[in-house]
């Protein structure tokens, strides 16, 4: 029990101070780009410890809740493969973004949900079985919607080789839960008590990335900020709002109607930013940086108003 409370305070922090840690990350990556550049071949490594972080934190049983109640995960994974991706691509439409910043915003939308959810899910009194199970079920589902999505969406604006995308997909992402899973499963008791630094571990890493993928985009940052915040907020708030009135549709419970609304809103930006980088450029990872900043303070900031509403009958 002790071991969980300090999971759950240590989560709680880290969700709290992540736009703090983000922001100045991109700060010192905009401000003082020229020691960062270099680092660019870290970002699919530094990716591959948050999702080994992130199979560490799941076990077998989490997958139970897809046989037994799968309605409400196939539908929340539908909407977050659906509803995202073709926000993405409206927004940059509507905006009229550049190729580069058109298909990064287009891939953060077809990006799994993010890492940062769960937390966010319990902060807002969600359904945190669900959460899990959503987040594990689209971040292995994202070898095969991530690339083929991005094709269909961005291909019109940028060549996408979305063979590569999906291998790569699969080494940064699948390759890394199972084997966390599986170490889990191994020396259940070691993990055991590591297991509340993880979210301090995928903070600090995600915090990295963006510091990299900012100090490569700098000039396209300071040209271009104000426009690429305004698609990551209206992306990030319409996937929120619609992810909600998808839960409704769905006749779920208010709790997983905040659930449903969460995992849809919040991307893996991080591996938005990674891919992005490696298969376009390092303007095409602005999107994700910002995404990765923006989505934790909105989500903490839903997170804190559902927390005071409570839950209505």
């Amino acid at each position: 029990m002790a071991s969980a409370d300090t999971e759950t305070r240590n989560s709680y922090i880290a969700v709290l101070l992540f736009p703090v840690l983000i922001l100045a990350g991109g700060a010192l990556g905009a401000l003082m780009p020229e020691p960062f550049l270099p680092l660019s071949g870290l970002i699919n490594p530094m990716l591959m410890v948050i999702m080994f972080g992130m199979g560490l934190t799941l076990t077998f049983p989490d997958f139970a809740l897809v046989a037994k109640n799968p309605w409400p995960v196939a539908g929340g994974v539908l909407a977050q493969f659906l509803v995202m991706p073709l926000l993405g691509w409206a927004v940059a439409v509507v905006l009229q973004l550049d190729p580069m910043l058109a298909a990064g915003i287009i891939l953060v939308g077809c990006a799994p949900g993010g890492t940062a959810s769960n937390v966010v899910s319990y902060l807002a009194r969600g359904d945190i079985a669900l959460s899990v199970a959503m987040t594990s079920v689209s971040t292995l589902l994202a070898p095969i919607f991530t690339p083929l999505l991005t094709l269909w969406l961005a291909g019109q604006y940028l060549p996408v080789d979305a063979g590569s995308m999906a291998l790569s997909v699969v080494q940064i992402v699948l390759v890394p839960i199972i084997g966390g899973l599986v170490v889990r499963a191994l020396f259940q008791k070691l993990v055991q008590r590591l297991v509340p630094a993880l979210p301090w571990v995928s903070v600090l890493a995600i915090a990295f990335v963006v510091t990299i993928v900012v100090a490569a985009s700098a000039q396209t940052l300071f040209a271009a900020g104000w426009l690429v915040l305004l698609a990551v907020v209206i992306h990030n708030g319409l996937g929120l709002l619609l992810g909600y009135g998808i839960g409704r549709v769905l006749r779920l419970p208010e709790a997983s109607r905040r659930t449903v609304s969460v995992e849809v809103g919040m991307q893996n930006s991080g591996l938005a930013a990674g891919l992005a980088k490696q298969y376009f450029a390092p303007e095409a990872a602005l999107p994700g940086a910002v995404f990765s900043v923006w989505h934790n303070l909105s989500g903490a900031l839903v997170a804190a108003y559902w927390r005071r509403k409570g839950i209505t009958k």
